[in-house]
């Protein structure tokens, strides 16, 4: 990088570090596009892509006061990235872990062995436990079981944040799953 981009970047850096939004705008432009193709390939997902590169920028934000230290940026903004992409990489891996389990719990395995008169007051208990829920968990939970839309598209479907849908679901499973276990015996 030549020294003159060096100096500009170090002067925004020290600018961003006094509060100027409008230098952070800019070195925001300079990295975001590329950072963005970098975290992609790391993830192969472009939702997760723009989402890391969002908390990328905040966390540099929210630390900006020290940012006027740092020798070179770049390689300081692709270190984090990179580790923030691993760690989403991580928490996603451990999700769907969990979700796979839920998935082998006793509660699939009794529902397979369940006689058509079982299997009908099963439902009735589900229906009930999905009834305990609050509305908006109901809303998510439906939209993601039974019309199979992606957290994206109930995301906007509501109008919340992709992390709003993935809390309510998880809520709304666990109450599911502690209801039917507490009153599995009224379903048999």
């Amino acid at each position: 990088m030549p020294a003159s981009q060096l100096n500009y970047e170090h002067e925004l850096l020290v600018q961003i570090s006094q509060g100027s939004q409008t230098a952070f705008s800019k070195l925001f432009d300079m990295y975001h596009h590329q950072l963005g193709i970098y975290i992609f390939k790391l993830t192969a997902s472009m939702e997760l892509a723009e989402e890391i590169v969002q908390d990328v920028f905040l966390k540099i934000w929210t630390g900006r006061e020290t940012l006027h230290d740092i020798q070179c940026f770049k390689a300081y903004l692709f270190v984090i990235s990179k580790n923030q992409a691993l760690n989403c990489l991580k928490k996603t891996i451990r999700e769907q872990q969990k979700l796979n389990q839920w998935v082998e719990s006793e509660i699939i395995d009794e529902q397979l062995v369940l006689q058509d008169a079982e299997i009908d007051d099963y439902r009735q208990l589900l229906d009930l436990a999905i009834d305990h829920l609050s509305s908006q968990q109901q809303k998510v939970y439906l939209l993601s079981k039974h019309e199979r839309l992606k957290y994206a598209e109930i995301a906007q479907k509501m109008n919340i944040s992709r992390e709003t849908v993935k809390k309510y679901l998880q809520h709304a499973v666990s109450h599911i799953g502690s209801y039917l276990k507490s009153h599995s015996d009224a379903a048999l």
